[in-house]
């Protein structure tokens, strides 16, 4: 059924938003120095070819995010189409976080090249900073209240994953949250255990959907079978 073959796109969508991440932050780390919880700004140092190759895995993260929330979406509405505006919306708005954050790491290159000195510490950090802060504003906030909590409820509603998986995004997107608050008012830092254990439920929630939904599609549910009605229904008006 075309449901299943939807749902089967949006796991192997979902499961390319971790490779893609995934490879985005290694190449950064190796493109400006730090670790994969802290990155650095290096004045001279550094691989501006890791950058660009770190932006297109990047730039990967946001086109699989938003077609992870496209495909989901004729699926989606029949639960609630204001929640599946909702969570296609917040999609869309941590892309921009993240597309924020993207173009400040190329900026480093720009400053890597025409700046030396204090002046082009100051600048590479400070975009440093730019990259770090959209990522916790982005995936670290708006993807725990959409990814997390609305796409949590959607699929417990729905029914369409287990519900006892669908209570991870429940659980884990508020505790996202809250993980991003304690980091933006220094409870904990940022790559901290505290910060690591408020993601732990989001990151297994997102990880365990993407493999559901790739192996196996959609549980039966009321909302998938529209599909069947349709097809039942369409010859007696060709009759009619």
């Amino acid at each position: 059924m075309e449901t299943q073959k939807i749902a089967r796109a949006a796991g192997i969508l979902f499961l390319l938003t971790f490779v893609t991440g995934i490879a985005g932050r290694l190449l950064f780390v190796s493109g400006l120095g730090g670790t994969w919880d802290n990155l650095s700004f290096i004045p001279g140092g550094g691989s501006d070819t890791a950058i660009y190759w770190g932006a297109l895995a990047e730039f990967g993260v946001i086109a699989t995010n938003i077609a992870t929330a496209v495909v989901l979406y004729p699926i989606l509405k029949r639960q609630s189409e204001i929640g599946a505006v909702g969570y296609l919306s917040a999609r869309f708005v941590e892309c921009a976080f993240i597309l924020v954050g993207l173009l400040s790491l190329l900026s480093v290159v720009t400053v890597r090249q025409d700046l030396t000195g204090a002046a082009g510490a100051a600048a590479g950090t400070a975009l440093v900073g730019t990259y770090e802060w959209s990522f916790l504003f982005g995936p670290g906030l708006v993807a725990g209240l959409g990814n997390g909590l609305l796409l949590g409820w959607l699929m417990y509603r729905s029914g369409l994953v287990p519900r006892r998986m669908a209570v991870l995004g429940l659980i884990g997107g508020p505790a996202l949250a809250v993980g991003f608050v304690c980091v933006l008012f220094g409870v904990f830092e940022a790559g901290s255990v505290g910060q690591g254990t408020a993601t732990a439920f989001e990151f297994v929630w997102e990880l365990s959907l993407g493999i559901y939904l790739t192996v196996k599609g959609f549980r039966p549910s009321p909302i998938t079978t529209v599909d069947i009605r349709e097809e039942a229904q369409t010859p007696s008006m060709a009759m009619a």
